[in-house]
């Protein structure tokens, strides 16, 4: 007891010349390393003593400060500063090089969220899908950038003399864009860009698939997007082109119409688009479904035989565009919609093609499987 009595005063002198010399000048820690023997590693005591500096307001600025530059999750945020001495445009930076590491890791989650985005004009309809995790990140302002310049990108890359062409990442992925927002901008590749993205919002981010539909007779391409956040996106889109045999009719009224129908499609899902178009092999399948369940009434075979003649006109009605009964309208169904357009415009109006696609459809979530492939259907 007495020896630890003995050297306490010693040490409570070096602390007090550490204070003085610090006072004068001297850095703590090399004067710790000089006299205590003990080795501080110059850089940590300096990054210590630089946050120490930075109040908790400004603390708290420089993090709103990052994470409105980058949206980037705000633990991420925080974890840079700290590691860069609360300089942001260094934090900045760290932020890419971390994020796109994370992101690499994160590709193997499922990305079943996200955001159909849509370019057009008269005569062209891009569609692209651009997947997330979360609805959260498909709210994102960086996400949603994205997802349009893809598809402007996908239209102005479009082929000439293609009606409708589907494509998949490698479409696109290599191809050069260009980005003008304020916390994405430059020329890169798509799939940089899609990675960056990722890196922001710090979820799995990936780019599925596409469409391309066109019209290369006297005719337009109308859409319609349900869930609309802001203009070309959505989470399901409906397209279809319709054209008239005159060309010198106004697509005024065709523009009208089919915008109306493809909010129909949105709404009805069809699979075909006469029943002259419904393969063989999917009405016998049909028929053999309605027979069975005939056959369990237990009445006569002529009985069954209209049984299953009136449920396959209602199994038309349900799968076959021209069949539908409209949704503005369930008095009356498609085929005679175009047929009224046709008299008012003076010339026969009919549908080239159409397709229904959704956020999501045909990916394997951890809890259910969701929806089907999209349907594309072209007239013969």
């Amino acid at each position: 007891m007495a020896w630890g009595q003995g050297v306490r005063k010693p040490v409570l002198g070096l602390l007090f010349r550490a204070q003085q010399q610090a006072a004068r000048g001297y850095s703590s820690s090399s004067f710790q390393t000089r006299v205590l023997g003990t080795h501080v590693p110059q850089n940590d005591m300096f990054h210590r003593r630089l946050s120490s500096q930075v109040s908790s307001p400004e603390q708290m600025n420089l993090i709103k400060q990052l994470r409105e530059r980058t949206s980037a999750p705000i633990k991420d945020v925080k974890a840079s500063l700290v590691s860069c001495n609360w300089d942001i445009e260094a934090a900045q930076k760290d932020l890419r090089k971390r994020g796109v590491v994370l992101a690499a890791k994160k590709s193997s989650r499922t990305a079943a969220e996200g955001l159909l985005a849509i370019a057009q004009d008269e005569k062209r309809a891009a569609v692209i899908e651009l997947n997330c995790e979360t609805d959260f990140v498909a709210r994102n302002d960086v996400f949603q950038y994205l997802a349009s310049s893809m598809a402007k990108m996908a239209l102005s890359a479009q082929g000439p003399g293609q009606l409708f062409l589907p494509f998949g990442p490698e479409y696109l992925e290599n191809m050069s864009i260009k980005l003008d927002h304020p916390k994405l901008s430059g020329e890169t590749t798509v799939q940089s860009a899609v990675t960056e993205v990722a890196a922001m919002v710090g979820e799995n981010v990936k780019f599925r698939r596409g469409f391309i539909l066109s019209t290369t007779a006297h005719g337009v391409v109308s859409s319609y997007l349900h869930t609309c956040p802001q203009p070309g996106l959505g989470r399901i889109a409906g397209l279809v082109t319709l054209e008239a045999e005159d060309s010198s009719v106004s697509l005024d009224a065709l523009k009208t119409v089919g915008s109306s129908i493809a909010m129909h499609i949105v709404a009805t899902k069809p699979l075909f688009l006469s029943k002259e178009l419904v393969s063989a092999a999917a009405v016998e399948n049909e028929r053999e479904i309605l027979r069975t369940q005939a056959e369990s009434s237990g009445k006569s075979q002529m009985a069954m035989d209209k049984m299953v003649e009136g449920r396959l006109r209602k199994y038309f009605e349900e799968v076959v565009l021209m069949e539908q009964k409209y949704v503005l309208n369930d008095s009356t169904n498609i085929k005679a919609v175009l047929n009224d357009l046709s008299k008012e415009v003076g010339s026969k109006v009919t549908i080239g093609n159409f397709f229904r696609m959704q956020v999501g459809e045909g990916i394997e979530r951890p809890e259910a499987a969701d929806g089907s492939e999209p349907i594309a259907h072209a007239a013969a």
